[in-house]
């Protein structure tokens, strides 16, 4: 009897150290397998500042897993399935594709505000990260206590509350594509109640605005603000979208719109005439000439030619100059003038130079200049779209 006690003992101990064993073995399984998902993440999204892909897997513990997330990569989040599958696992597939069902056939939108601010989380204390001037299309990703997860035609992804915007369905877009459209073309300046001197303002309006014209008279433009409301423009004050988009891009031109921006204050996030951050202010010069550039210094210095910066002769004015601690960590760019200088925004926009024994050298910056880009000799590549060509325009 006591011999068949001890045999029973030793059966439930070699169960128990198997068990152990077994589920040490699926344990690991699981690390490797999220590991792995991890991994296949960041390869098909290593900037997410311009798409979403947040996945993670659940273990059941009965040999299915649920896959939980959201994305707006429906190709991304198929190829994560297909690890799965081809892993023969199964799966509950919870992830979230944008756009949300919730917002139905309203996918798109269009700013509304001379410069619509845009920020990291659906709430006004939260880090502004960038803005988007009136009549700029965004794609609508989801909605959320009055405000809305949009991406601009940078891909730039941000929230936007929901007064700065109108919604417009796929149709409605293709509408206004093709409506009769013309561009802020000042600094800055305003939009009138009525064709006259002395009216009643009915919006701000900023260089680059984009407007779409009701009616069009030798001295006013009448628009039609995407929220409804309509005003009018001095029609010298505006290029028609023809104007705009089929003139070569001109460095000197480039250079004009920064000069007349000297003295705007710096705004961490802004991207307007009214207050621009560095790459904002870059940004906003080539978009001056239907140029589209990706939104923050450090994507910016990804694009373009990259003549030698440690040569100043090899310079060209227009040029972009990236500072950082080094090639791998830039965080603030400028435009190459000439003769050493640039023009800046940083404080406020202001001419400084990478010549050391210039007066113009401002070494409390303590900004190392660690690369150039050249970007009129590449455009339509990446990062770098003329806005005629962009399919959201």
């Amino acid at each position: 009897m006591k011999k068949h006690y001890i045999y029973r003992i030793l059966i439930l101990f070699i169960l128990a150290v198997t068990a152990g064993w077994s589920a040490n073995a699926q344990t690991s399984n699981f690390k490797n397998l999220a590991g792995e998902i991890q991994s296949l993440q960041k390869k098909l999204v290593p900037d997410k500042r311009t798409a979403i892909l947040e996945i993670s897997i659940k273990d059941t513990l009965r040999k299915i897993v649920i896959v939980k997330g959201e994305t707006n990569l429906p190709e991304a989040k198929q190829q994560i399935l297909k690890l799965l599958s081809e892993k023969g696992i199964q799966y509950i597939d919870s992830i979230r594709l944008f756009p949300d069902a919730s917002l139905g056939d309203q996918t798109w939108g269009l700013t509304t505000l001379s410069a619509a601010s845009m920020r990291s989380q659906p709430d006004h204390a939260s880090e502004m990260v960038s803005q988007a001037l009136m009549g700029t299309p965004l794609k609508i990703l989801e909605t959320k206590d009055g405000w809305y997860r949009v991406q601009t035609p940078d891909y730039y992804i941000g929230w936007m509350e929901g007064h700065g915007l109108s919604l417009f369905t796929s149709t409605e877009m293709v509408r206004w594509r093709k409506s009769d459209r013309y561009v802020y073309n000042r600094i800055s300046g305003n939009a009138f109640a009525l064709a006259k001197r002395k009216s009643m303002i009915v919006s701000d309006l900023l260089l680059g605005d984009l407007l779409e014209a009701e009616a069009v008279t030798n001295r006013y433009v009448k628009i039609r603000i995407p929220d409804g409301r309509t005003a009018y423009v001095k029609k010298k004050d505006c290029l028609s979208w023809k104007e705009w988009t089929s003139h070569k891009p001109d460095a000197q031109a480039i250079i004009s719109v920064g000069m007349q921006m000297m003295g705007v204050p710096y705004l961490w996030g802004g991207t307007s005439c009214k207050n621009v951050d560095c790459s904002g202010f870059t940004k906003t010069l080539y978009y001056s000439q239907g140029i589209i550039l990706a939104r923050d210094a450090s994507q910016q210095a990804q694009y373009g030619k990259h003549p030698d910066f440690k040569d100043i002769s090899s310079l060209e004015p227009g040029d972009l100059l990236f500072f950082g601690r080094n090639p791998q960590r830039v965080n603030h760019v400028g435009l190459y003038l000439g003769d050493g200088k640039y023009i800046q925004s940083s404080g406020l926009v202001r001419i400084n130079s990478i010549r050391p024994n210039d007066p113009a050298y401002d070494i409390t910056e303590r900004k190392q200049l660690i690369g150039s880009g050249r970007v009129l000799n590449s455009l339509n590549k990446e990062g770098i779209v003329l806005l005629k060509n962009h399919p959201w325009y």
